[in-house]
C-alpha cells in the first residue's frame, strides 16, 4: 500500500510511453506520470528523509496537509474565541475599527462568565460622560528638561527591517494623524519613520543609529539624531518579552542598502545585537547613561524597556536609583507573552515573567522604595482593546503600548509567516513585491482609526466605572473568577505594597530579595 502510488506511476509511465511516441496528445498524461516517477524514485533514494524513504510520492501529500494545517483551521474551523496567539474575536475587533465599521456584538457575547480566568471591570451605578479629552500623560521626572505629553495607547517596539518600508512608514504617518507615540525597535530611524509621527527612539545592546565601527556606543552620533525635534523620547531596551535575555542576528543578505544606512553597519554582513550591553555593567552604571542620554539629548526623558526576569536584578536598579539620585524618566515593562517577529520557542514560551506578574512586581518595588511618583510606567504585551488598557492601568501602568495590535490595523492576518519574509500582506517582510500590498495612506488612516476608537472604548469603560480619568483606577477595580465560585479582585489576588514600604519593614516575600539586591552588581549578594 504505501508503495502503490509510486508503482502506478512507474507503470503508467512504462504504458504510455509508446502512446506519447505515436500520438503527441498522450503527452498530457504521459508527463505527470513521468514526474511523479521520479520524484518517487528520488523518494526512495535519498538519504535524509525516513518518511519519503518509505512512502515516496505519498509523503508529498502529508507535507501538502501539514502546509495548508493552519490557514485551515484558521478560515474554516476557528471559532470566535479560538486562534492562538490572537482569538478571530480580537482580530475582527481590530478590523472593524480600523475600518471605522460597526463594532457592535449581536445578541449578547460569546464569552462564558462563569469560566476561570474570565476577567471584568467593576461599574458605578452612577457613571459619568465618557471624555474623549485628558487620556494623556505627562512623561519626564525634575532632571528633564523637555517633559512630553504622550497618549495612554502608543505603538510598541517594531524595527524596520523586522516590518517593511510600507508598514513603518504607515504607522508613523498613522501616529501623526491620531497624536501619539510611534516607538522604533532597536533597528534605528529609517527615512520611513520621517512621516510626523512622534517617534521613541529605542536604542538596544547593538546600538544602531548611535554606534561606531566597533559596535560600541558613539556618543556624538547620538547626541546628533537625539536632537531632532520628532525624537521625543529615548528608551533604552535591556529586553524584550518574545526572547528575554537573547539577542538577535539579522543575516547578511537582508541588510540591505537602506538598513545598512540606517544601523550604521556594513552592508550585506550579519548585522549582530549582543545579548547584553557595552556601555554599563551594573545597575549604577545603567542609571549614569540614563543621565548621559538624557543630558547629551536635550534633556528629554530617558527610561528604560525590561521583560522582568530575576526579581533582584530590578531591585538592584532600584537601589542605586536611591544611591546615585538618578532616576529614569519611565520604565516600560514587556510582557512575556510579547512578540511580533520571530524566536526560539523555548525562550518564546518558558522565559521571562508575563506582563500582569512583571508590571505588578515593577509598580510595587517602585512604591516600596518611595519612587513611583517620579517614574512613569508602560505596560506592552498583547493589548489590542479598550479593556485591556484599562486592566493594565489599574495594576499599576500609566500607559500602554502595543505591537500586534497594530499590525492588525496594517492588515495583518496571523498568516504566522513574520520570520519568512513571505508575509502575505507586506507587513512583516522586505520583498518589494509583497510589501507594495500595503498602500500607506490608506493603511495610516485605518491605524490613526484603531487607536482613536481604543481610547473611546477605554473612556466608555472609565466613565461606566463612575470616574473622570483612567487613572483613577485601581486594582480594586479589576475583579477575575479563579474558580466556579470563586471571584477575586486584583488587590487580594496580589500583593500591594505601600509607599515607603520596602524602606521600612519589607513584607516577608520582598525582605530577602531586598536585601539581596546591591547597586553595585546586578547578581545578588
Amino acid at each position: 500500500m504505501r508503495l502503490l502510488p509510486f508503482f502506478t506511476a512507474v507503470l503508467l509511465t512504462v504504458l504510455l510511453t509508446p502512446l506519447a511516441l505515436a500520438q503527441p496528445v498522450w503527452l498530457l498524461a504521459f508527463v505527470p506520470s513521468l514526474l511523479l516517477a521520479l520524484l518517487g524514485t528520488w523518494d526512495w533514494l535519498q538519504p535524509h528523509h525516513n518518511l519519503r524513504r518509505n512512502y515516496p510520492i505519498l509523503a508529498h501529500v502529508r507535507y501538502l496537509f501539514e502546509s495548508l494545517r493552519p490557514a485551515l483551521r484558521q478560515y474554516l474551523f476557528e471559532s470566535e474565541e479560538d486562534g492562538r496567539p490572537f482569538p478571530r474575536e480580537q482580530r475582527t475587533l481590530v478590523y472593524q475599527r480600523a475600518k471605522g465599521v460597526n463594532d457592535k456584538v449581536p445578541f449578547g457575547t460569546l464569552s462564558d462568565f462563569y469560566a476561570p480566568g474570565h476577567e471584568w471591570i467593576l461599574h458605578s451605578m452612577r457613571p459619568t460622560t465618557p471624555a474623549d479629552v485628558g487620556l494623556r500623560v505627562t512623561v519626564g521626572g525634575s532632571d528633564c528638561r523637555a517633559p512630553y505629553s504622550a497618549s495612554v495607547f502608543n505603538i510598541s517596539a517594531m524595527s524596520f527591517g523586522s516590518l517593511s518600508a510600507n508598514a513603518i512608514a504607515a504607522l508613523n504617518r498613522g501616529a501623526q494623524l491620531g497624536g501619539f507615540a510611534h516607538d522604533t525597535g532597536e533597528g534605528g530611524i529609517s527615512p520611513h519613520h520621517r512621516q510626523g509621527g512622534d517617534l521613541i527612539w529605542e536604542i538596544g545592546s547593538g546600538y544602531f543609529g548611535c554606534r561606531d565601527g566597533d559596535g560600541r556606543f558613539d556618543p556624538a552620533r547620538f547626541a546628533e539624531r537625539a536632537s531632532d525635534e520628532q525624537v521625543k523620547m529615548i528608551e533604552i531596551k535591556l529586553s524584550q518579552g518574545a526572547k528575554p535575555g537573547s539577542g538577535g542576528i539579522l543575516p547578511g543578505r537582508k541588510v540591505t542598502r537602506e538598513i545598512a544606512l540606517t544601523r550604521d553597519v556594513p552592508m550585506g554582513v550579519d548585522c549582530v545585537s549582543p545579548s547584553i550591553h557595552s556601555a554599563f555593567s551594573t545597575p549604577t552604571g545603567l542609571l549614569e547613561f540614563i543621565a548621559d542620554l538624557r543630558d547629551r539629548s536635550g534633556g528629554k526623558p530617558v527610561g528604560f524597556k525590561l521583560c522582568i526576569g530575576h526579581p533582584v536584578e530590578f531591585m538592584a536598579i532600584v537601589k542605586a536609583m536611591l544611591a546615585t539620585g538618578i532616576r529614569p524618566d519611565f520604565i516600560v515593562v514587556d510582557g512575556a507573552e510579547g512578540g511580533t517577529g520571530a524566536a526560539p520557542l523555548e525562550l518564546a514560551k518558558r522565559v521571562g515573567t508575563p506582563l500582569r506578574e512583571g508590571l505588578v512586581f515593577a509598580r510595587n518595588v517602585l512604591v516600596g522604595a518611595g519612587l513611583r511618583e517620579e517614574i512613569r510606567l508602560a505596560a506592552s504585551g498583547k493589548v489590542t482593546s479598550g479593556y485591556h488598557l484599562a486592566a493594565n492601568l489599574a495594576v499599576g501602568a500609566d500607559w500602554c503600548n502595543a505591537a500586534r495590535g497594530f499590525m492588525f490595523a496594517l492588515g495583518c492576518i496571523q498568516s504566522l509567516a513574520c520570520h519568512t519574509d513571505h508575509c502575505p500582506t507586506g507587513v512583516a517582510t522586505q520583498d518589494p513585491r509583497r510589501k507594495r500590498a500595503l498602500v500607506v495612506s490608506d493603511k495610516a488612516q485605518r491605524v490613526a482609526n484603531y487607536h482613536a476608537a481604543t481610547l473611546r472604548a477605554l473612556s466608555s469603560i472609565v466613565a461606566a466605572a463612575g470616574m473622570e480619568h483612567p487613572e483613577a483606577l485601581g486594582p480594586h477595580h479589576l475583579q477575575r473568577r479563579t474558580g466556579d465560585l470563586q471571584v477575586r479582585s486584583a488587590d487580594e489576588l496580589y500583593t500591594f505594597l505601600e509607599p515607603g514600604e520596602l524602606l521600612a519593614e519589607p513584607p516577608p516575600e520582598f525582605a530577602r530579595l531586598w536585601q539581596a539586591a546591591s547597586a553595585d552588581r546586578f547578581a545578588p549578594a
